[in-house]
């Protein structure tokens, strides 16, 4: 599966290796209403090294119990049962005609009496060619030339839910139905081939695989951002507009979407629909399809063009007519799957939290795509309070290049602690590196009865916080500007910097460099850059 690249028409580059993009930097809020280009930075998204967002799975045992509900699934399961001992085929492994009817009415296709309907005995024959492919039958001929199917080894773990034998065979039926998915999407129109005289064979079989492999990338390209949003959707507002899901693939960064890009769009829906639907037959999708009303049949048009982003917004139920779209927990465990067979890094929520204080800042710190909140919620979740900001703290000391980072996820993670980790809050008040941010948390929290830090306490601790945030946002000018706003600058910057290039921090060179930079008080900016250069020179 290949890694999405959003259009990004126009990004200028700058000077050395593109920074990696994390997804994160998306405004996945503005998905849900009115459609708007926003997210990511001049930066040049197709020499980006592409960054997978970490998702929450349930468990093993319950994501094997949703894929044996899911019912094309289950009809292959039921089949091969049905299949023994061994059950009469064709040349082709298909069912015979005389086998066709009662497999219908074994799925519950058919009435148990009466005529059966032709597309039950079709769907069967889908759900036997998947129980085939699957090996959960497999196929031979007897001594006396009979073709034959039977049941195959992986057919009674698989009926007991055993998770791993579940949960490979849907993944293989996942890839089957995406791959066929495409195949449909990619097929001439009919009429087409017969048009084509024996010289354009070869052109025409050319253009069949060309149109393959630009549906097989529209298809990824979707599925990731189904993954991406899904990772950052809050929980119930994982449903996607097909027109939104369209126009993310469609219009570049930072563009309205012009007459042109509209009629891409709608393009772009009606080519997903067949095959997000085939996808949602087996679990990957929950889908509503674009209505069929909406197509003017005599025309065979698509939905009216900016119908869906467009200025004036349809209401809920109007829009739902579009097409909505949501990837399954199945989904999701289906999309990682692919992404980490073709090499990428798609780590699970939680993975970062599995061993002490220091194994989780480390992990927070120096990881590219994670969500450091969710690591921390994780860890904190069945600790007693105390004994987890006690070892937390610790964990927060040292000066290496991470250090900052990890005081700030340790007071991110107090926070989430709350009043219970207070006591040992308390045990750092007079700690060289933690008592400026200890004393800063209590206050936060109503406590009266703090002391102010000294001086030199609190002039550290105001390098270490703008410090952390400095690695953390990579440089950010607006939210380091907000910082700045809070310095205790006051009238004289020149007397404040004189004080702040003396600290003995690993960063302050570097945080005097930063205000320089981007201060917008010209006075304060040249202080800072003369402080800079002294904390330099002192180096």
């Amino acid at each position: 599966m290949a890694g999405r690249r959003r259009k990004n028409t126009g990004a200028s580059t700058g000077e050395g290796a593109a920074e990696p993009v994390l997804p994160a930097d998306l405004e996945l809020q503005d998905l849900y209403g009115a459609f708007a280009a926003h997210g990511l930075d001049d930066e040049d998204l197709d020499d980006a090294a592409v960054l997978v967002p970490p998702v929450r799975l349930p468990a093993e045992e319950e994501l094997a119990a949703q894929a044996k509900a899911v019912p094309m699934f289950g009809y292959a399961l039921a089949l091969a049962r049905w299949a023994a001992p061994h059950r009469a085929v064709d040349e082709l492994g298909d069912l015979v005609e005389a086998d066709r009817a009662p497999a219908a009415r074994l799925l519950g296709l058919a009435p148990a009496e009466g005529e059966v309907p032709q597309e039950a005995e079709v769907e069967a024959m889908r759900a036997w060619s998947l129980a085939c492919d699957l090996d959960l039958v497999e196929l031979g001929t007897t001594a006396a030339g009979e073709h034959v199917a039977v049941p195959g080894p992986d057919l009674e773990p698989a009926e007991q839910g055993d998770p791993e034998t579940v949960l490979e065979l849907w993944l293989t039926a996942a890839g089957i139905v995406r791959e066929l998915a495409v195949e449909a999407d990619s097929l001439p129109e009919e009429g087409e081939e017969e048009a084509a005289g024996e010289g354009e064979d070869e052109d025409a079989l050319s253009e069949v695989e060309e149109a393959r492999d630009a549906a097989a990338e529209l298809l990824d390209e979707a599925l990731q951002v189904l993954y991406e949003t899904t990772a950052f959707a809050e929980p119930g507002s994982e449903t996607v507009p097909l027109g939104v899901l369209a126009a993310l693939l469609v219009v570049p960064e930072g563009e309205e979407p012009s007459e042109e890009l509209l009629g891409d769009i709608t393009d772009v829906m009606v080519t997903l629909d067949p095959m997000l639907a085939d996808l949602a037959e087996l679990g990957l999708l929950d889908y509503r399809p674009i209505d069929p009303e909406l197509f003017d049949e005599e025309e065979g048009e698509g939905p009216e063009e900016g119908a869906v982003v467009g200025e004036a917004p349809l209401d809920e139920e109007e829009s739902a007519r579009f097409g909505l779209v949501r990837l399954t927990p199945l989904g999701q465990y289906g999309i990682r799957q692919w992404l980490l067979e073709d090499g990428y890094d798609a780590p699970l929520v939680g993975a970062l939290a599995q061993g002490d204080a220091a194994e989780l800042l480390r992990g927070v710190c120096e990881s590219a795509n994670v969500l450091p909140v969710e690591e921390l919620r994780v860890w904190i979740a069945d600790r007693e309070p105390v004994a987890a900001a006690r070892e937390l703290l610790e964990a927060a000391r040292g000066s290496d290049a991470y250090a900052p980072m990890r005081r700030m996820h340790c007071v991110n993670a107090l926070d989430l602690l709350g009043a219970p980790a207070e006591p040992a809050v308390r045990d750092v008040l007079d700690d060289p590196e933690l008592g400026g941010a200890a004393r800063a948390w209590l206050t936060a929290r109503g406590a009266a009865d703090v002391p102010a830090p000294e001086r030199a306490m609190a002039l550290w601790t105001a390098v270490d916080t703008f410090a952390a945030q400095l690695l953390d946002s990579g440089g950010e000018a607006e939210l380091l500007r907000e910082l700045m706003a809070d310095l205790p600058v006051g009238s004289d910057p020149a007397s404040y910097f004189g004080e702040l290039w003396r600290v003995d921090h690993p960063y302050t060179a570097d945080v005097l460099e930063a205000i320089g930079e981007l201060h917008l008080d010209r006075t304060v900016a040249k202080e800072a850059r003369k402080a800079a250069f002294k904390a330099r020179s002192k180096n």
